[in-house]
């Protein structure tokens, strides 16, 4: 593709010793490059781990499919479950039809209060749907029994409360009508266990009981309030959610985890495509710094290049030396960009430790973000377009100068020297 006549020249012409501030340029457009490909990388890996791990953790939480009635609680919730088990496309799909009692609360203990969801779940259930990187303080979720509780690690601090402590739940489900007004439900039950999920949302406002004692303290009998269905894969909910609507007599409600996170999900996606646009013009900026360095290249060599034309150089080859030399920047500010961004993206949490060390401010708060360490995610898909992307604008940088300089006029150029 290029001669190596035009290798020389071109790579000779890049690395020019004496082009004075032309040569700065170069540098420059280098490093803008390097440094647009790098906090590209970096930036979009975070919202992918941002994007995976939130995801994850919310609905791997609550359901790929969930499933409610209209009246608010489902009674025939077993006859239910076996039915959709039964099905075709469920059980194809499915991993697990996990029955649900949830309600709000507040929760006090030690002159301490705080809100709360509760949330009753069968003890195998609830291990079975636990993420690999929950941490259990101590009792073991298979030795919880009915009338005891396993609470978030941050709201057990907030309360004040250690393993065996007794906290009371107030509610207005299930609130007692007396002579004197309704009075809200108040039970107590002591904490047996805690959990640690990185999440702060669930960390200080989840409480698991065992299914049995939820059903008593909402006092709704033997029902639940909703069906969570997890399944093979979590992006295609379609199919399955088809399939319950036409299985599901009148009354119930089928919903996907898109539905019940809409404005998340839309704000996460939004979010990451406005930053890749600003950060790319990072790239855009440092690729027009290639067009002003190779512009004043070709003014500098006008002498040089009337000479090669003058040799039998075609305007081809002129134009096919000065798109190498630009290029060639693009192409080497994106490998290092994409190498200095894989290892920051890899090692991003450590970084972010050891700056929250050094300006002893708090960077990441978890109850800001609801997580507790900068996820990072690196696509190879994304990192490679990524610097693809910045060498084709680099590339298309080099057009105009490289056409300037094919269609230098020998002839007017050796007249004027």
């Amino acid at each position: 593709m290029f001669s190596k006549l035009e290798r020389k020249i071109a790579f000779r012409y890049m690395w020019a010793k004496k082009r004075g501030f032309g040569s700065v340029i170069s540098w420059v457009s280098l490093i803008g490059i390097m440094l647009g490909v790098a906090t590209l990388i970096v930036v979009m890996s975070v919202m992918g781990g941002f994007h995976d791990t939130l995801l994850s953790r919310i609905v791997g939480m609550n359901g790929h499919v969930v499933v409610y009635h209209q009246d608010g609680a489902i009674t025939d919730y077993d006859f239910l479950v076996d039915k959709m088990r039964q099905n075709k496309v469920v059980a194809a799909n499915a991993v697990g039809i996990v029955p649900i009692a949830e309600g709000q609360v507040m929760v006090t203990a030690n002159g301490n209060n705080s809100g709360a969801m509760i949330r009753g779940i069968r003890m195998p259930d609830l291990i079975a749907k636990t993420h690999a990187g929950t941490r259990i303080y101590g009792k073991s979720l298979d030795k919880i029994s009915d009338g005891e509780l396993v609470a978030g690690n941050s709201l057990n601090r907030a309360l004040g409360v250690t393993m065996g402590d007794k906290v009371s739940l107030v509610s207005a489900n299930g609130a007692t009508p007396t002579p004197f007004g309704t009075m809200p439900r108040i039970m107590s039950y002591p904490v047996m266990s805690s959990f640690f999920m990185g999440m702060y949302e669930y960390d200080s406002g989840y409480i698991f009981m065992p299914l049995e004692t939820a059903q008593k303290y909402l006092n709704i009998g033997n029902a639940v309030t909703h069906i969570d269905i997890f399944l093979k894969d979590p992006e295609d909910t379609t199919a399955v959610r088809d399939a319950l609507s036409r299985l599901l007599p009148d009354g119930f409600v089928v919903r996907d985890w898109r539905d019940l996170n809409s404005g998340f999900v839309g704000a996460l996606q939004v979010e990451s495509n406005v930053m890749f646009l600003i950060l790319m013009l990072i790239v855009i900026v440092a690729a027009f710094n290639i067009v002003s360095s190779l512009v004043m290249l070709v003014k500098d060599k006008s002498k040089d290049i009337a000479v090669l034309r003058t040799f039998g150089v075609s305007r081809r080859s002129m134009m096919k030396i000065f798109i190498l030399s630009g290029t060639s920047i693009g192409a080497i500010g994106a490998f290092f960009g994409t190498v200095f961004g894989v290892l920051i993206a890899i090692y991003i949490e450590p970084i972010r430790r050891a700056v929250q060390v050094i300006t002893g401010r708090d960077l990441f708060p978890a109850e800001l973000y609801y997580l507790s360490e900068l996820p990072s995610k690196l696509i190879p898909t994304t990192v490679i377009g990524i610097a693809l992307l910045a060498i084709l604008l680099s590339f298309l940088a080099t057009l105009y100068p490289a056409w300037k300089a094919a269609n230098t006029d020998p002839v007017d150029v050796l007249r004027n020297e």
